[in-house]
């Protein structure tokens, strides 16, 4: 019974009233500084605190001269516990859903009914044996209803194991004490333990409100996901096989014992054994109820367990299919095709794989966007697909990049299939209401058990890349000899790395001529490479790798300020220019016209004097680079530099750059040059129709490979300016290069 003798202790009811009001003003103290989450509960035992210091306070008023107040207020006290009960109940960890909840009040029953059983047999029924029962079985309530109490305080603990919740805890069995002494002593036993457990109880109350972890409520309680034994987990959790181990094995062998003992002395009566069975008895059936729940929460995490590795194995599933297959396309990556490959090699099955690309693919990114591109990619693999239609492996194995693996086809059936494809990617693309061409270059490599994966694999694209060199938009059968040339390429490139240190480049020059009165006004630079003890290599043995390496990016450099370093004198002697070759490569470098102005100033030659040679497909191109290079050319021209387009008519049928963009010459390829000896119309009128348009837009012309007079004549007739060949002159070292144009010079001022 709360604050029912502190009075005893605190001297009267004034010392009751003040301490009713200091542990009431402590709650209200420790909720308005600490802000619980749930300050309704802590509320209620302000309320729950200010009625027991009432009744007390009245009580001791009323008291009669043995101090024993009247009877009546005790049952005033019945409603305070129902506030207690409800403040306790709203403090304790918020269940998740029913099921946890009831958990949580079956496991603090029957702890609480375990400590009844012993409270019963210890204190209790000793008095009942002695005939010292109090007379008013209404005192008996009080410890009742405080065990009522204590399991709602354990079910607290067992939420959260913090300071405040241990404070109120031990606040109700303070509670338990207290009242369990006041029962005592209305037989006969001294009072002041009553008191004082009394005193300590509200002061406990009071010492939770106020200290600080009362602002962390207490969390959700958990649904056990273990076995019996073990309700929760977590460092703030209690076990629940200790509860167990009280209830089903301490209480019953403690209540036998006593019943043995009462038995041997004679003093047994129905109480004795009716008492502890009714509570042993409610504690068996909340421990088979809290088995059974304990057991649908196994069978629940059984479920959700086996639908986890459901899931699991699902994701696994997922991940692996992602980790084999393309995001874009859906098709089997390079991984997957591996590991067939390996199988088919392993089981020695007949076949071939084909490696493809999609020809100009880069041009379609750059005017049309990569969304547009991307598409485009998903269209060919369906294609493909829709083409085999499941008769082989079709795999994307990079950018614009597939591959087909053909198993159990003959050589003759692989060849066909590959043809197949190269004739259904002529047919246009429907892109997003563009009609595009998805022409493909094919390399074939056929299934060799002696072979691993990896060479099957570098031998196709030996084959695509030879059908690439080829022209593109054809089919490539790998030989031995390909593997030799593309070996023979790798060696050129790692010789050619230190050419340069090593001074093995070097330039050749052929005189450029002006038609009217055949006088050498310039000179084409030309690279060669003469390595160490070696003959020299042709060009067109080590620019194409130059080019495909990006070495011609560093050669390209020397050979330009290589080039104005020996024309500078020229020029200042009789006026000489110089042509240069500048590669789409190097167009693409960002700080290109920089790199010819820096060459003109070392080498002092006016820009005026240097003429570059391009190829039609920097002009025509498009996308980023081609604006680029144009950007270029465009600074370039008018700071004064020159530009001419190299080996015109050979590449394009649209004329329209001629007018648009910043060219000042073009050069006839010798391919339009009739043949020495043989009248050609054709090639006449071609090289007419050239010579006239270039006249029309205000545009040089040079010609090249010229080899006979005839061809000299014509050329002169037609109106076209300069030109260049063996007729004039072969392609010579530097010193005599100089020397043909100071001679040339000197015969024009004579």
């Amino acid at each position: 019974m709360l604050l029912a003798a502190v009075g005893a202790a605190a001297g009267g009811p004034a010392g009751r009233l003040v301490i009713g009001l200091a542990v009431g003003g402590a709650i209200a103290a420790g909720i308005q500084l600490h802000r619980p989450p749930r300050p309704t509960p802590w509320w209620l035992l302000v309320v729950v605190v200010g009625a027991a210091t009432v009744l007390g306070v009245t009580g001791q008023v009323l008291a009669g001269r043995d101090g024993t107040p009247p009877p009546v207020l005790d049952y005033f006290y019945y409603p305070v516990y129902l506030v207690l009960a409800a403040a306790l109940a709203m403090l304790g960890p918020r269940g998740r859903d029913d099921r946890s909840t009831a958990g949580g009040m079956a496991e603090a029953g029957i702890l609480t009914c375990g400590a009844a059983v012993l409270w019963w047999i210890l204190v209790i029924d000793p008095l009942s044996d002695a005939g010292r029962l109090p007379v008013h079985g209404r005192l008996l309530a009080f410890p009742l209803l405080d065990f009522a109490m204590l399991a709602l305080a354990v079910r607290l603990v067992r939420g959260r194991r913090s300071p405040w919740t241990v404070l109120i805890a031990l606040a109700t069995a303070m509670l338990l004490v207290a009242d369990t002494a006041y029962f005592v002593s209305a037989t006969g036993s001294t009072p002041p333990l009553s008191a004082v457990c009394s005193l300590l109880a509200n002061l406990l109350l009071g010492a939770a409100a106020l200290h600080p972890s009362m602002a962390r409520d207490a969390p959700a309680e958990p649904a056990p996901a273990g076995p019996p034994e073990v309700t929760a987990t977590g460092p703030e959790q209690v076990t629940a096989a200790p509860m167990y181990l009280v209830i089903v094995v301490l209480a019953p062998l403690v209540t036998a014992t006593y019943l043995m003992y009462e038995r041997i002395a004679g003093t047994i009566r129905p109480g004795d054994i009716g008492v502890p069975l009714l509570i042993t008895t409610l504690a068996a059936a909340l421990l088979l109820w809290r088995i059974q729940q304990l057991n649908g929460v196994a069978r629940r995490h059984a479920a959700r367990l086996e639908q986890a590795l459901r899931a699991e194995a699902e994701l696994q599933r997922e991940l692996r299919h992602r980790t084999q297959h393309d995001a874009l396309t859906g098709l089997p990556n390079r991984a997957l095709l591996y590991e067939r490959i390996d199988a088919a090699l392993a089981a020695a099955t007949p076949g071939a794989l084909i490696v493809l690309d999609i020809d100009d693919f880069k041009d379609v990114n750059d005017r049309l966007g990569h969304a547009v591109g991307d598409d485009l990619l998903v269209a060919v693999a369906d294609r493909i697909t829709g083409m085999l239609a499941g008769r082989a492996m079709v795999a994307r194995l990079d950018s614009d990049e597939f591959a087909v693996l053909l198993e159990e086809a003959t050589d003759r059936e692989a060849i066909g299939w590959a043809e197949e494809l190269l004739v259904a990617m002529r047919r246009p693309v429907t892109v997003q209401h563009h009609a595009l061409f998805g022409a493909i270059s094919v390399g074939l490599r056929g299934l060799d058990p002696d072979l691993l994966t990896a060479d099957i694999l570098r031998d196709a694209y030996v084959a695509l890349h030879a059908a690439k060199a080829a022209g593109r938009d054809q089919l490539a059968t790998f030989d031995q000899r390909m593997r030799e040339q593309r070996l023979a390429r790798a060696r050129t490139v790692e010789r050619l790395r230190g050419a340069l240190d090593r001074d093995e480049l070097l330039l050749h020059f052929q005189p450029l001529v002006r038609l009217a009165d055949e006088r050498y006004v310039g000179a084409e630079a030309l690279l060669r490479w003469r390595p160490a003890g070696e003959a020299m290599v042709p060009p067109d043995a080590f620019i194409p790798e130059a080019e495909d390496s990006g070495l011609i990016v560093p050669i390209g450099s020397w050979v330009l300020h290589e080039a104005c370093r020996v024309a500078a004198p020229w020029h200042r002697d009789n006026g000489a220019v110089v042509s240069v070759n500048a590669s789409p490569r190097q167009l693409r470098e960002p700080d290109f016209a920089t790199q010819v102005l820096d060459a003109l100033q070392r080498a002092q030659l006016p820009p005026q004097a240097l003429i570059l040679e391009i190829t039609e497909g920097v002009l025509v191109g498009s996308g980023p680079v081609a604006e680029q290079a144009v950007r270029h050319l465009g600074a370039l021209r008018e700071r004064g530099v020159r530009v001419a387009v190299d080996d015109f008519g050979t590449g394009y049928s649209s004329l329209a750059y001629l007018r648009d963009l910043p060219i000042d010459h073009v050069k006839i390829d010798r391919s339009f040059m009739p043949g020495p000896g043989e009248p050609d119309p054709t090639a006449r009128t071609l090289v007419k129709a050239i010579i006239d348009l270039a006249t029309a837009l205000g545009l040089g012309t040079i010609a090249e490979g010229v080899e006979t007079a005839e061809q000299v004549a014509l050329l002169r007739a037609l109106g076209c300016e300069r030109a260049q060949g063996f007729h004039f002159a072969r392609p010579v070292p530097a010193a005599e290069a100089g020397e043909l144009l100071a001679r040339s010079h000197r015969e024009a001022r004579v």
